[in-house]
């Protein structure tokens, strides 16, 4: 774990001595990890860059590669090396800006836990790629730089600390695959029972608990195509000047209308006729503003229910299922966290949310114009009081005008329902703090939040299974600002349209009410700028179609269910079709869509479904489901 500019040789230096011997449950997880993804190196001329004490040359001297070289900065840690390696491995002083090693002589090239210490990325992968030989596997480790920020963690030993590069997993993949290097798997793996003990050994069991639910370290392995790629243009598909005639428009909850919507580019341009190039005539069909799920775990999208409640909070489930139900979490935490986010997103797309608040740290694919959905990007946010020791400071270090997103009352037992009153306490809670559940909250906690002008996220069928009671009609009229989130599926009954169904039949909510829990209110709330929850001229064309079966907008929303959606437009990017309207569509925006089985339902979506599919089925198999509902490939033709 040592290197390079612009940290001197020195620094490493002086971590050499503890280095093999200081207890690290992030090398444990990786040694599980990566150990078992090596494979067969026999014959092989192995470069290991930023070897440090020759951790992984020494096992892999013993799988007969033809040469193995190991390159680090540090002469005292190099020093160790030879030691273990005695004359089987050539150590090289040198850095990995310019390695001292001849081009086109390695066939795998490995670099742990060093890329976050790199100042030139681009350079070192310039450099691994002179090196490498056609057909070359690359191996990339390192502390998972999402998880690295959202716990601050530090880089180091006892010996001192340095603050990495935090290059995040876009711009490592991007700088390999501009010198031509394929993605072959990203793995994303948390801590599991095997660092708990390490943990525990360092009294620091809470940081243990803590991490869980995020992904630690990321095994990035690439592939050097056998001869040079040819440099070709990507055929893609960019929003445009689209007309929908015919079909009726929710303009309100109650009230809608016949209408043409000229949609330009990514917003809606008018509601009239005109002439455009892309004509869809949605005559029997309506048209609803996009969903906005003001709540979810994208990164928890693959999980079943897990848990035998009820509970009285939500602390206790985590210990239950982290104690009873290990092994099943480690069957669906071997699934890369990228995977569990386009399946995530692709969820929310089935129910016809077009923009999603992901309650987890982000990373550039989540923010990409191609990802499945709109996520929201700009908003401060903490796990829950019980688990952030410095929520204040969270707080207080958000942008000002950005709303603060955090778990709270989330449970039926009397500390729960003081939490509101911690935040209160700690000046966590004034018209931006959002509060995820509230279940928990008195008539004196619900006063509190409307005194302070906070809102509430409500995830009913998430507490109907942890606590098997769900948030009352009264409760949800008492508060002025109510939204509706999906949470994860490792609790919710599924995705945003369950919750509504839920809260409208189980509950006795009113559909206009639902309406603006899922539309209008959180975008005022998730302070968004660019009309969504709308349809309007200058707003975003986000737009689900569905058969018009003569109700109103809400009625039609409250009893709306996934078969049902025919289309979802994102920004004035078709993203979904259902098989009554897929026909219909122009050739030019069925560019791109692909077909898959939703419960034995159609449906084409603007995804990567080939790759999702078979990296997916390498750890679950080909029988999965993404939020309850059973995804299959499309049939051969």
């Amino acid at each position: 774990m040592s290197q390079l500019s612009p940290y001197p040789s020195e620094v490493f230096d002086s971590w050499a001595e503890v280095y093999d011997t200081q207890p690290n449950p992030l090398l444990s997880l990786e040694q599980r990890i990566l150990g078992s993804k090596l494979g067969d190196v026999h014959g092989l001329d192995i470069l290991d860059a930023g070897c440090g004490t020759g951790r992984w040359l020494h096992q892999l001297a013993d799988r007969g590669p033809r040469s193995l070289i190991g390159v680090d900065i540090s002469p005292a840690m190099l020093l160790l090396a030879g030691t273990k390696l005695e004359r089987t491995c050539d150590l090289r002083l040198g850095s990995c800006a310019a390695l001292p090693v001849d081009d086109a002589t390695t066939d795998m090239v490995l670099s742990s836990f060093v890329v976050s210490y790199l100042e030139d990325l681009d350079g070192f992968a310039q450099e691994v790629d002179r090196v490498a030989r056609p057909g070359a596997t690359v191996f990339l480790t390192d502390m998972h730089p999402d998880t690295e920020a959202q716990f601050n963690w530090k880089r180091g030993s006892h010996a001192g600390q340095i603050r990495g590069r935090r290059w995040s997993l876009a711009q490592i993949t991007q700088a390999f695959q501009a010198c031509g290097f394929k993605i072959v798997s990203l793995m994303e793996p948390s801590f599991s029972i095997e660092e708990k003990q390490i943990f525990e050994e360092c009294g620091r069991l809470d940081l243990y608990e803590s991490a869980l639910a995020f992904p630690a370290i990321y095994v990035l392995r690439l592939r050097k195509p056998p001869s040079a790629p040819r440099v070709r243009k990507a055929a893609c598909y960019a929003p445009g000047e689209i007309h929908l005639t015919g079909g009726r428009c929710a303009v309100g909850a109650d009230a809608s209308a016949l209408a043409s919507l000229s949609i330009d580019g990514r917003t809606i341009h008018s509601i009239e006729s005109g002439s455009w190039k892309s004509t869809l005539d949605l005559s029997g069909f309506l048209l609803l503003p996009g969903l906005i799920n003001a709540h979810d775990h994208l990164d928890f999208s693959l999980y079943p229910n897990i848990g035998d409640g009820p509970y009285q909070s939500a602390g206790e489930w985590a210990h239950d299922i982290h104690s009873n139900h290990a092994e099943r979490i480690a069957r669906y935490r071997q699934v890369p966290r990228s995977l569990h986010l386009w399946w995530g997103g692709i969820r929310n797309l089935l129910s016809g949310v077009t923009t999603v608040c992901h309650h987890n740290p982000l990373n550039q694919e989540l923010l990409s114009p191609g990802f499945a959905v709109r996520v929201v990007p700009d908003f401060g946010w903490a796990h829950s009081p019980s688990l952030e020791p410095d929520l204040a400071s969270k707080f207080r270090e958000s942008p000002a005008g950005v709303p603060f997103v955090v778990h709270a009352a989330e449970g039926v037992d009397e500390k729960s329902s003081r939490e509101i009153f911690d935040l209160d306490r700690i000046q966590a809670l004034d018209d931006r703090t959002v509060l995820v559940h509230g279940l928990g909250c008195t008539a004196q906690g619900v006063s509190l939040i409307n005194q302070r002008r906070a809102s509430v996220i409500l995830c009913p069928t998430s507490n109907e299974f942890l606590f098997h009671q769900s948030p009352s009609l009264g409760f949800i009229r008492s508060l002025d600002s109510v939204m509706l989130g999906s949470d994860s599926p490792l609790t919710a009954a599924g995705d945003l349209l369950d919750e509504i169904r839920f809260v409208h039949t189980q509950t006795g909510l009113d559909a206009n009410s639902i309406y603006a829990m899922v539309t209008s209110r959180p975008a005022e709330f998730l302070r968004l700028r660019q009309g969504e929850g709308g349809i309007k001229p200058g707003s975003a064309a986000d737009l689900v179609v569905i058969r018009d079966t003569g109700l109103s907008p809400a009625e039609t929303m409250a009893r709306l269910t996934n078969d049902q959606i025919e289309l979802v437009m994102i920004g004035g990017r078709i993203q979904l079709a259902g098989e009554w309207l897929y026909e219909r569509l122009p050739g030019g925006l069925r560019q791109g869509l692909q077909r898959f089985e939703v419960n034995g339902h159609p449906r084409w979506v603007r995804a990567p479904l080939d790759r999702l599919f078979a990296e997916t089925e390498e750890f679950l198999g080909s029988d999965f489901c993404v939020g309850g509902k059973r995804v299959r490939r499309a049939p051969a033709a």
